[in-house]
């Protein structure tokens, strides 16, 4: 509800490029003027409205579905949402092969509003078999529909050599998986390393978010862990990984761990054409920012907008109220599809004083929320 002021009181929560085709992938060019302020010169004035919300197509494409029920997928439908579930080598209660018959099943009961990403375990890495089960399981995936791959951050923060060494994303073990990724243009979505605050203390952290998470997440805590990685040996290994495979549509899960710079984030959306990230628990890391300086915020967003994923990172199991994870569901995504598409100031994620709603065109949301994800991983669909 807004206030007088024009605030939107939320709950805290975690939180002109021209397109070249090049060997049916898709590369990016910068072709404007740079002497102007991309916010001065974007004269796109057609914008959507809170009203437009269960009229536009949006896709969340970094969801955990890891249930039969179907209460979600009602939701979905009312708010015009697909979803790009993605299975993941991270959940104890959750295999990787029970994660993907639930996916079969709802992709059956939903087939034009659900998709999947399958995944692959790391353990036993230094098997002799390890890489071809590993292609076998892939392989298999795909005939059943699976879209794409996920990597999750246990490749660097978790799983371990026999004698104690650390595994980064760019170790020879991974090049056959991904070159077959590669070489059949099959995208990999990334969660590599974590946000650059999970090396400080809980009390010199910004985020709400982050300090839920880390707090109940102590082994993922890594200031807590001196021992282990530091956040740049992360951040140095997928970008090595993405110049050994230059033609790998890659898209870096969580604003690809460079969450607290868009410049940053810049420089490798440059440096790597075939590079796209999801915003997914990340959006408030764009709040925070542009407190400091929304024109940089905004210049960003428009320039790279066939570069960005709308994602939200939710999660639904058996163990949860259906009605009430539906409930929770929708008021995400109308809060951020507020901030995406209105203009007022709002509060939330523990940023004060708040931050001012990115008011974007629509042609922008539309990229974001359905187009681009559309492009990489449903380019047939």
């Amino acid at each position: 509800m807004e206030t007088k002021d024009g605030l939107i009181e939320l709950k805290p929560r975690i939180e002109e490029t021209e397109v070249v085709f090049v060997s049916n992938k898709i590369k990016f060019k910068d072709v404007r003027n740079t002497d102007m302020k991309i916010s001065d010169k974007y004269n796109d004035t057609d914008y959507y409205s809170i009203e437009d919300f269960n009229k536009v197509e949006k896709i969340d494409a970094h969801i955990h579905i890891n249930t039969f029920e179907p209460t979600l997928h009602e939701q979905a439908v009312e708010d015009n949402f697909i979803f790009i579930s993605i299975n993941v080598d991270a959940f104890p209660e959750d295999s990787i092969e029970s994660q993907q018959e639930y996916s079969i099943k709802q992709h059956e009961s939903y087939p034009d509003r659900y998709y999947y990403l399958t995944t692959f375990r790391v353990k036993g890495f230094e098997q002799p078999d390890w890489k071809d089960s590993v292609l076998k399981y892939l392989k298999e995936s795909f005939v059943k529909g699976a879209v794409g791959v996920k990597v999750w951050k246990n490749i660097g923060m978790g799983e371990k050599t026999r004698d104690g060494k650390n595994i980064f994303v760019d170790d020879t073990v991974f090049d056959p998986i991904f070159s077959y990724l590669e070489n059949n243009q099959i995208p990999l979505t990334g969660h590599i390393g974590e946000p650059k605050s999970c090396w400080l203390p809980i009390n010199q952290m910004k985020i709400s978010g982050d300090i839920d998470y880390f707090s109940k997440n102590p082994e993922y805590h890594m200031y807590l862990h001196p021992e282990n990685p530091t956040y740049e040996m992360h951040i140095d290994g997928r970008d090595r990984m993405l110049k050994k495979h230059p033609d790998l549509v890659y898209v870096g899960a969580h604003l690809g761990s460079l969450e607290w710079s868009v410049d940053e984030l810049a420089k490798r959306l440059d440096t790597f054409p075939l590079m796209s990230v999801d915003l997914t628990e990340r959006i408030c890391y764009l709040q925070y920012q542009s407190v400091q300086d929304y024109g940089k915020v905004y210049d960003f967003i428009i320039k790279y907008q066939d570069r960005l994923l709308y994602g939200t990172d939710i999660i639904i199991d058996d163990t949860q109220n259906p009605e009430e994870e539906r409930r929770k569901a929708h008021e995400l995504w109308m809060r951020d599809w507020i901030y995406f598409n209105t203009d007022k100031l709002m509060t939330g994620s523990g940023i004060v004083p708040g931050f001012k709603r990115l008011h974007l065109p629509k042609t922008v949301v539309d990229k974001i929320y359905s187009k681009n994800a559309r492009r990489i991983y449903l380019p047939k669909k």
